[in-house]
């Protein structure tokens, strides 16, 4: 739409329209509020009265101050009436006049001069600072108890004092007693008040104002009375007479009001209004109503309302559709009311089944009686869900949460009658909605209706069956940012109509999205919540209790943007150069455009001195600086500005401060100016700012940034060194917080004055913010930067700069917008693209945002951009290979993405190769795999292997090379899967020999066999020789497994398992030696170990030795002893062995250095087992005590006396043959020696010979036996130390008898006591103990009677020193066996 410019005539009359209308627009809202009408004139009336008015002729007479017209004519009738005084007279009197008038004007002139003094003066006393003075101090009060008081203070300061109250000296503290005290700071007024006071509260109070200047304290008493006579109440007569206060009688004002509202079904909500009410009575709110659609609430369980704090609240707990509409505060005043309304919007929740309808609402009772009850309600809006097909109506009693369901099919229209309900009982209704896709929410329960009251209720009329027609023709129109206003003509038949539903949707989406929830009543509808700048349609549905009309046509795409306005005033117009003819000014733009771009500035001056403004510019200046030419210097002026967009001229600026015209000649510049922000985030701002139009006696060299919170004078500079550019990146902010900021201009000269202070930004981002985003186009291959904007309206532009410099028409960029996207494109990006990159978006509320383009992010879009230009087919994979069964190998790749179109070949040695004989290619689209498979891989294979593809615009190939060892490789391995595949066919094992070791160190030698039958032969071998287990395998068990028990260092070798039947022969080769024989050793240590028992002492005659029990032992198992954490090695004087059961140590002829803490430590390559055992103190005392009892009695068993060898156990002879029974002593010293018969000891005759030769051979020579001579005869051998005893039996019989059986004699002990002996052995030392109990098995010897012998025994050699302890034959046990101690430490379980 075209712009034009107004002459300055009718410019002027436009604003005095529009100032009218206002005005008469005000008082219509005064009135308003005050006769409570809601009548008002439509916008396009009142648009049409405005153009009337502005094309009519008028002229606006300046306000000079003259004679006004009374004065005039009263003048010139008291002129007419002495006219005939005469010439001399009338000139008189005119001279008089004209002394009066001019006197006058003086008079008005000088009081303008002084009140624009004091204006000034109190302009510029407000700038400096200013300790705190209190301009109202408190004052006493004397009250009765339990009667309220308030002490209040005015105080001044600059900056802004704080205020703190102190009662006797001690700060008041409202929370240490709640309700007692309040505090309140309100318009410069400070207020303390005690409620309910009682005698303890008479104190001096007093109120202490400080700021950075100083202090300043206002005191005063207060005193509380107690009714004489009365110590813990009082009468009420006695107490002061308060007026009483009606709600009404209070002057509230609102502050903070409600905004639009959206909720969800089942979730709560609070409309909150804060207010100022005077006088504030904590006993006596406002009286505040709650509306919702001129209907007004009433507190309850749904609605909870409060008034008290300042703020008139109403929450809504459980929310539903029904709480939809437009919600108004109304509150009684001194004046009349105060209002605020705003909707609430209400949404259904999540479905119970996806697709299902939202629930119905407003469910109420017609034509109640004690039969039956009518139930009706509204149905829900329908989007996107299939359309409803009926109703279920539910009943519950009241008082109980059990729901009925009334009706067995879903009843169609929205009303139905419930029968059935018992007399006198009180229900409650609910409805549900039904779908092809499910069953709705319920809706809310209805209210109590009782069965036995028939009540004259409104019926419905149903007459006209059926859904009303399609709503007319739906005009959507601009409101605001956020909002869209839309009305429609009613349907032409409304069939009791209910209201209607709204729906939206974004131009180019089909999805429709629900724009009110409860049915609206009205032809006008305004739809919050939309996207600013975004574009919709909407369209319109009629509403009644049959359900639904079609939908109307579509209203035209309406972008979101505020109405179109007139802007508002410009403001901060600021001084930036004189000559001392012309002064430069400049001014900030409008804070609201009014919905189009501002095309114009209207510039306005006049003398100080003066009241007549006159126009500096009649054709329109675009910028926003202007040098106002033809001004006498020395002369003080004021100016204002107006801004113009295709709306009209809005309203003027306030007069600037007076600029006084003289030529400006300090060194220094002058200010910067027009200072703005961007990229406002939480904890940043980028500052930007003009250069100064006055730039010195030099040319500005740099700028320092000023900063402070708002409210505050204390400024910071930002940079310590001036920047050269006008632009600086402010961090470190605190959120949410206030700042001004200001700036100085430098040059060689000096610093300049301060720029005009920025307007108070808060650092805060705007609520959706996005940031540029770089990357390269997916279709073109572009380099660019893209900004979402989350703001945007119609007039809205997106300004690019670099390094905050505007780029505007550069040929190495180029900007495209669409829709609140931007997008700014490198046409061929390099190094000096790099930089800053800002973006603005105009006409919003500071949306910006920034991006650094750094060399490295730069390279590596151009290599992006580069495959995107020269496309390949990317590759998970490349070409490579794999050997499949039977000896066929696979060439394959794949691609992270094929089309169905792809096309490709197969290159072997620079052949191509075509799927045929031997060879099969193929690809799968899906995977997107391409493959080739050579069923016979020979020699002839080797060679280099290439891919090429080609999908659309996109190629690639891959390479393997397969010569060399790598195709040997391959080559080896696709023979031994063609070998493996022919083993198969027969039977073969499914898995060759491995090992397992059992729980009780047995290893298992195991495998699996495939493809056998009961013909199947299996053997083990080892080196070639065959084993044959106890149990026969069975091949059709699957398995087969050979049992090696107490491994150890012998078992080594190479085992072998064969399995064949007529189909053929597998073999399975198991080398037990080197890392396999140590893997299997580790394995039984593992088990082992875990099995170790304690170590238990175990005392010998040769010392102490250390046992550790467990499963199994061998000594390839990596075993170390330890002694105080130093190893053991094994010598003479420590020996290491162990047997199956347990390994040892043993310590020989123990001492004092051998006590300490032992431990063995058994690893299984992975983890180490320990056991330990402290031999030390009473432990080594008891052990070393039976070392040496041991030792002892060893040694008399290896000296004692004893028979060596030599003698028979049974003799038989014939009669008068010579008997000689000889035999071999041995014992140290020499042992005595004597024979017996039956027990009798024999004496040497002539018949009976006894000799002991050389202390070595004894012997028993009998000559001529007779029959007498039969008997058992024993020999017996002892010295000190100990003997023996040996028996003999011998038979004779007569020459021609038939030799007897023999009988074996009965070995018996023999004694000192109970042999005797000519020359007895000396009793033994050591007395025979009692055999331990301990369970730690004990060697012992073997009983000679054990070994029967029916025939002499050969002579046994003398014992040699090799073997010091010779065990005989046939003996009976030492008398002195030898004792074991109880070992110190506890068995082994």
């Amino acid at each position: 739409m075209a712009s034009k410019v107004k002459p300055w005539y009718k410019r002027k009359q436009v604003t005095q329209v529009k100032t009218d209308y206002a005005y008469h627009h005000t008082k219509h809202v005064v009135k308003q509020q005050t006769e409570r009408k809601s009548s008002s004139k439509s916008v396009s009336q009142v648009q049409a009265q405005a153009t009337e008015a502005m094309a009519e002729p008028a002229y606006t007479i300046p306000a000079f101050r003259q004679r006004t017209a009374e004065d005039t004519t009263e003048e010139y009738q008291r002129v007419s009436t002495n006219f005939g005084k005469g010439l001399a007279v009338i000139q008189e009197e005119l001279h008089r006049m004209r002394m009066a008038t001019k006197a006058q004007v003086d008079s008005l002139a000088i009081q303008k001069e002084v009140k624009d003094m004091m204006a000034k003066r109190t302009d510029l006393l407000e700038e400096f600072p200013k300790m705190p003075d209190f301009l109202v101090a408190l004052r006493p009060h004397t009250v009765w108890e339990k009667t309220p008081v308030k002490l209040f203070c005015t105080v001044q300061g600059n900056p802004r004092p704080i205020v703190k109250w102190y009662k006797g000296g001690v700060p008041v503290d409202p929370l240490s007693a709640p309700g007692k005290y309040k505090i309140e700071s309100k318009y410069g007024v400070h207020s303390l008040i005690i409620s309910r006071c009682v005698v303890s509260d008479t104190a001096e109070y007093s109120a202490v104002a400080t700021n950075q200047h100083g202090t300043a304290t206002s005191t005063a008493k207060v005193t509380v009375k107690r009714p004489a006579g009365s110590a813990e109440s009082c009468h009420l007569g006695l107490v002061p007479h308060l007026t009483e206060i009606h709600p009404s009688k209070l002057e509230v004002t609102l502050l903070d009001r409600f905004p639009v509202s959206f909720g969800v079904e089942g979730g709560s909500i609070s409309l909150v209004c804060t207010m100022v009410v005077v006088p504030d009575l904590p006993n006596v709110p406002p009286l505040a109503q709650w509306y919702r659609d001129d209907k007004m609430l009433k507190p309850g369980k749904l609605a909870e309302m409060s008034t008290c704090g300042g703020a008139a609240r109403l929450t809504l707990p459980h929310l539903a559709k029904d709480d939809e509409g437009l919600y108004t505060l109304r509150i009684f005043t001194k004046d009349g009311t105060a209002e605020h309304s705003a909707y609430l919007f209400v949404s259904d929740a999540a479905p119970s089944a996806a697709g299902a309808p939202g629930a119905p609402m407003s469910v109420y009772a017609y034509d109640v009686n004690s039969d039956y009850v009518l139930v009706a309600w509204k149905p829900p809006n329908t989007v996107n869900e299939a359309p409803i097909t009926g109703y279920f109506v539910d009943r519950c009693e009241a008082g109980a949460d059990t729901w009925v369901q009334c009706n067995d099919a879903p009843v169609k229209v929205c009303k139905y009658p419930v029968h059935g309900l018992s007399v006198g009982r009180s229900y409650h209704f609910r409805v549900r909605a039904v779908n092809s896709a499910g069953i709705s929410r319920p809706s809310r329960k209805s209210g109590k209706v009782s069965a036995l009251d028939p009540i004259d209720s409104e019926r419905l009329q149903g007459t006209d069956e059926g859904a009303p027609s399609a709503p007319g023709q739906v005009v959507a129109t601009r409101n605001t940012k956020s909002s869209v206003f839309v009305q429609w003509e009613a349907p032409k038949h409304h069939k009791n109509l209910m209201g209607y539903y709204i729906d939206g949707r974004v131009v180019g989406s089909k999805e429709w999205f629900p724009c009110n929830h409860k049915p609206f009543k009205h032809t006008r509808f305004v739809v919050h919540g939309l996207i600013p700048g975004e574009t919709y349609t909407f369209r319109v549905q009629a509403v009644n209790i049959f359900g639904l009309s079609e939908e109307s046509q579509e209203s035209s795409p309406i972008a979101v943007e505020p109405a179109l306005a007139t802007p508002s005033a410009p403001y901060g117009i600021t001084m930036l150069s004189s000559d001392g003819s012309s002064i430069t000014v400049a001014w900030k733009s409008p804070k609201h455009c009014g919905g189009s771009k501002v095309n114009a500035y209207y510039i306005d001056k006049r003398d100080a001195d003066t009241l007549v403004w006159k126009e500096v510019n009649l054709a329109a200046i675009t910028e926003r600086v202007c040098t106002v030419d033809n001004l006498t210097e020395g002369v003080f002026y004021e100016f204002k500005v107006q801004a113009a967009n295709m709306a009209g001229v809005g309203v003027p600026s306030a007069p600037s401060a007076p600029m006084k015209c003289e030529a400006w000649t300090m060194d220094e510049p002058g200010p910067a100016y027009d200072l703005s922000f961007s990229e406002v985030r939480s904890h940043s701002l980028v500052i930007l700012w003009k250069a100064p139009v006055y730039t010195g006696a030099s040319a500005v060299s740099g700028y320092f940034v000023d900063m402070t919170k708002k409210g505050s004078s204390e400024f910071v500079t930002l940079n310590q060194e001036a920047v050269s550019h006008r632009y600086l990146q402010v961090t470190g902010l605190e959120e949410s917080e206030t700042y001004v900021f200001r700036v100085r201009s430098v040059n060689a000269n000096g610093v300049g004055k301060p720029s005009q202070l920025s307007e108070p930004v808060c650092a805060k981002a705007l609520p959706g913010t996005t940031e540029i985003v770089a990357g390269v186009d997916e279709e073109t291959g572009d380099v660019f930067l893209s900004l979402e904007a989350c703001e945007i309206c119609e007039t809205s532009k997106f300004v690019w700069s670099k390094n905050y410099k505007p780029i505007g028409d550069c040929p190495r960029v180029g900007v495209t917008a669409k829709g609140r996207t931007s997008r700014l494109t490198f046409t061929n990006p390099d190094k000096d693209d790099l930089g800053r990159y800002s973006v603005v978006v105009t006409d919003t509320d500071g949306v910006s945002s920034s991006h650094t383009l750094t060399e490295d992010a730069l390279n590596t879009m151009l290599e992006l951009s580069y495959a995107i230009r020269h496309p390949i087919v990317p590759l998970k994979h490349g070409l490579n290979y794999e050997i499949l069964e039977k000896g066929h190998v696979r060439f394959w790749l794949q691609a992270v993405k094929l089309s169905p179109s792809v096309s490709y070949r197969f290159i072997v040695n620079d052949k191509e190769v075509t799927s045929g004989e031997g060879h099969k290619i193929s690809h799968d689209v899906a995977s997107g795999i391409i493959q080739m498979t050579v069923d016979h891989f020979t020699r002839a294979n080797e060679g280099t292997y290439t891919v090429q593809i080609h999908d659309g615009k996109a190629k690639t190939q891959s390479s393997l090379v397969l010569v060399g060892d790598v195709f040997k490789a391959a080559l080896k391995e696709a023979e031994f899967q063609r070998k493996e595949h022919i083993r198969k066919q027969g039977p073969h094992f499914s898995e060759y020999l491995y090992f397992t070791v059992t729980e009780d160190c047995t290893v298992m030698l195991a495998c699996k066999m495939a493809n056998v039958k009961k013909e199947t032969v299996f053997h083990w071998y080892k080196e070639d020789d065959e084993i044959v287990p106890d149990t026969p395998p069975n091949v059709m068990s699957g398995a087969c497994a050979l049992p090696v028990p107490l491994f150890s260092r012998k078992d080594q070798g190479i085992y072998k398992a064969t399995l064949s039947d007529d189909r053929g022969k597998d073999t399975s080769v198991f080398d037990i030696s080197g890392q396999v024989f140590d893997d299997i050793i580790n394995a039984i240590a593992q088990i082992a170990g875990a099995s170790a028992s304690d170590l238990v002492l175990q005392c010998t005659p040769e010392g102490i030795r250390l046992q550790c029990y467990m499963n199994y032992y061998t000594e390839e198992m990596k075993t170390v002893w330890k002694h105080k954490e130093s190893k053991i090695a094994s010598s003479e004087k420590m020996r290491i062995g162990g047997t199956a059961e347990m390994a040892w140590m043993q310590i020989c002829d123990p001492s004092d250095k051998e006590k300490g803490h032992y431990s063995i430590e058994i690893s299984d390559g992975v983890k180490t087992h320990t056991r330990t055992f402290d031999l030390s103190g009473q432990a080594y005392t008891d052990a070393y005590e039976e070392y040496l009892r041991l030792k002892a009695a060893a040694f008399a068993e290896k000296n004692r006396g004893r028979v060596v060898g030599g003698l028979p156990d049974v003799v038989t002879i014939m009669e008068e043959k010579s008997l000689s029974l000889t035999c071999t002593v041995w014992g140290e010293p020499t042992p005595e020696v004597s024979w017996f018969k039956n027990e009798q000891e024999v004496a040497s005759t002539e018949h009976t010979k006894i000799t002991f030769d050389g202390g070595k051979f004894a012997s028993l020579v009998i000559n001529k036996v007779t029959p007498d001579d039969s008997g058992k005869y024993s020999i017996n051998v002892r010295n000190k130390y100990g003997g023996e005893f040996v028996e003999i039996t011998v038979s004779v019989y007569r020459r021609g008898e038939q030799i007897p059986e023999p009988k074996l004699g009965q070995p018996k002990m023999a004694t000192p006591a109970a042999t005797p002996s000519k020359s007895p052995a000396p009793p033994s030392k050591t007395p025979t103990p009692t055999p331990s109990k301990s369970q730690t098995p004990a060697p012992s010897m073997k009983s000679a009677a054990s070994t029967p012998a029916s025939t002499p025994v050969p002579k046994s050699p003398t014992p040699t020193s090799k073997s010091p302890t010779p065990t005989p034959p046939r003996s009976v046990k030492s008398p002195t066996p030898p004792r074991f101690m109880k070992s110190p430490t506890p068995p082994r379980k």
